[in-house]
C-alpha cells in the first residue's frame, strides 16, 4: 500500500501561497488539496478558480479540488479548465450523487465524494464503484486547524469495510486535524490519502519539518504491516 500526503494550502501564508506550494513541493508531498467555499454549504469563504489556475502554472504536482459548495455540479467545468486533476464533491450536497460523479470522470478526472462527521458511510455505499476516493471529514468543515474528531478512526474502518465488501477500487482519503501523533492510527484504520493543513503550515514548525514529520508517522505503520493493511 502507498500512502500519499498532501497539503492543505487553506492554512498556507496567502501572501506567499507560491512560496509555500514551493516549499511543500520540495519537502516531498505528492498532491495539493485545494479547499473551495462558497459561505453556504460551509461558513467559510476560500477562492475560486482563478487560484487553481495560477496554482497550476506554479506547481507539477496534482490538484485535488475539494468542492464545499452547493450545487458543485455547476462548477464542475470551471475547476477542470483550471487544471484540477480531482474533484470531489460532498454527499450532503448534491441531490443526484451518482450523476455529478459521473460527470466528473468524463472529464478525465478523479472523482471523489465527501462525507462529514455526521454522515454515515453506508449513504454512499451505492456510489463506491462510480468514485475514485471516499474523503472522510474528520473535522466538521470549514476552518482549518481544527482538533481531529476521534470518532474518525472507526469511521475508516468501517468505509474500508464497505470498499471491500463493494469490491470496489476506491481510496480513502482522511481530512481534518491529522497531525505526527494520529496520523499512524489513521493510515492503519484504512486511509491511504493524508490531507494536513496545520501540521504543515503552522509557525511551529518549517514545511520540511512538518512534511518529514508525517512521513516518519505514514512509513512507521506501512513498515509494521508490510504493506498491507
Amino acid at each position: 500500500m502507498r500512502v500519499t500526503l498532501g497539503p492543505s494550502i487553506l492554512t498556507a501564508d496567502f501572501l506567499h501561497l507560491e512560496r509555500a506550494v514551493h516549499e511543500a513541493e520540495s519537502a516531498g508531498v505528492d498532491f495539493l488539496h485545494l479547499d473551495i467555499m462558497d459561505g453556504q454549504f460551509v461558513p467559510n469563504i476560500t477562492f475560486g478558480p482563478f487560484v487553481v489556475a495560477a496554482l497550476r502554472k506554479t506547481t507539477p504536482l496534482p490538484l485535488d479540488v475539494h468542492l464545499m459548495v452547493q450545487t458543485p455540479e455547476k462548477h464542475i467545468a470551471s475547476f477542470i479548465d483550471a487544471g484540477a486533476d480531482g474533484i470531489t464533491v460532498h454527499a450532503e450536497a448534491c441531490q443526484h450523487l451518482h450523476g455529478v460523479l459521473m460527470s466528473i470522470r468524463t472529464t478525465g478526472a478523479a472523482a471523489g465524494v465527501a462525507i462529514n462527521p455526521g454522515t454515515a458511510p453506508e449513504s454512499v455505499a451505492e456510489v463506491l464503484h462510480v468514485a475514485d476516493q471516499l474523503l472522510v471529514m474528520s473535522v466538521n468543515p470549514g476552518f482549518g486547524g481544527q482538533s481531529f474528531l476521534p470518532t474518525s478512526i472507526s469511521k475508516i474502518t468501517r468505509s474500508r469495510e464497505l470498499i471491500e465488501q463493494s469490491g470496489a477500487q476506491v481510496i480513502i482519503a482522511v481530512d481534518g486535524g491529522v497531525k505526527p501523533s494520529n496520523v499512524g492510527k489513521v493510515v492503519a484504520a484504512g486511509a491511504s490519502m493524508i490531507v494536513a493543513g496545520s501540521a504543515i503550515y503552522s509557525p511551529e514548525v518549517t514545511v520540511a519539518e512538518g512534511v518529514h514529520a508525517l512521513l516518519a508517522g505514514i512509513d512507521a505503520v506501512v513498515a509494521q504491516t508490510g504493506g498491507q493493511q
